[in-house]
């Protein structure tokens, strides 16, 4: 899922190319995209753009008249810019936004149509969409905290969780809890000060670093590479690699649709942390450190005795 940096970058780049411009026709190409009745999505047509926002982990395209059209990309959703009048893509198409110079595709390369489009007349129906979790480059230590103490969660839960933090996903949370050197199991209210302090400065030291990384990528042309999966990440999608800092190899427990990847030991003291299902059957068998983790391995490669 496109998170912080993916998602600010294409706000700038969405920014660069419809502000000023009149949205002239949206061609929609699945019905099952649009989440709203009223305003109509025929009233945004010819409504000039007034500027484009992020909203956690949504696109605000803001027109004349206070009407705003919300996009939450969700895991597979991505945006293209085409010439004027662009074929909206068969298989994966879901909508087309007109404007004089270009065409904002939208496309969602899964067989769950998650996307979504929102049409929203004025502020305050644009702010029943906010989830209202804390912006963090913007906030401050007592900000910070105050938010990890709201709930009781996992770290990795915490930081990916809309009403706490805005626009942190599963990669990133891995990012920042690898530069905090923090597990991604520890309970948000067993922090130390100096712990909450560390996440704190990892998170806004990563989602600055990889907001200007993906920017300088992109540089003049529209981000077309978006991705959760990127080289130069210290653990996220590294499974079984090296990490780049102790040169462990990266483990992960994975849950549901998402995965928590880690080092063992620079985040949880040589602790592998247990696969909820892997660990249910294999009970007594399951490796607790790395140690057993190698002894296990190195089992295996024995040759068989006589």
């Amino acid at each position: 899922m496109p998170e912080l940096p993916d998602i600010v970058v294409y706000v700038e780049a969405i920014a660069a190319r419809t502000v000023g411009s009149p949205l002239t026709r949206v061609r929609l190409a699945s019905p099952f995209l649009l989440r709203t009745v009223e305003p109509p999505l025929a009233a945004a047509e010819g409504r000039r753009v007034r500027g484009v926002s992020r909203l956690g982990k949504r696109i605000v395209l803001e027109l004349d008249g206070e009407m705003f059209l919300v996009v939450h990309l969700m895991i597979a959703g991505r945006l293209h810019w085409g010439p004027p009048a662009a074929k909206v893509p068969g298989r994966v198409g879901l909508a087309a936004f007109d404007f004089a110079a270009g065409t904002l595709l939208l496309t969602e390369a899964s067989r769950k149509k998650r996307a979504s489009l929102h049409v929203v007349g004025g502020a305050r129906a644009l702010a029943e969409l906010d989830r209202g979790g804390l912006e963090v480059l913007a906030a401050d230590d007592a900000a910070f905290r105050a938010a990890l103490a709201r709930e009781s969660h996992t770290l990795k839960r915490a930081l990916t969780d809309p009403r706490l933090f805005s626009g942190i996903g599963n990669a990133y949370s891995d990012e920042i809890l690898h530069r905090a050197q923090l597990s991604p199991a520890k309970l948000s209210s067993k922090l130390t000060g100096d712990e909450a302090e560390r996440l704190r400065r990892a998170a806004v030291a990563v989602l600055g670093e990889w907001t200007n990384r993906l920017r300088e990528e992109a540089g003049d042309g529209f981000p077309e590479k978006v991705t959760a999966f990127r080289e130069g990440m210290a653990v996220h999608g590294r499974y079984g690699k090296p990490c780049p800092v102790c040169g462990t190899a990266v483990q992960r427990v994975v849950y549901a649709e998402n995965e928590a990847n880690y080092c063992p030991r620079c985040q949880t003291g040589g602790r592998l942390l247990a696969d909820r299902a892997l660990s249910r059957l294999l009970k007594a068998d399951w490796p607790r450190t790395l140690e057993e983790l190698e002894e296990r391995r190195a089992a295996l490669r024995m040759p068989p005795r006589d």
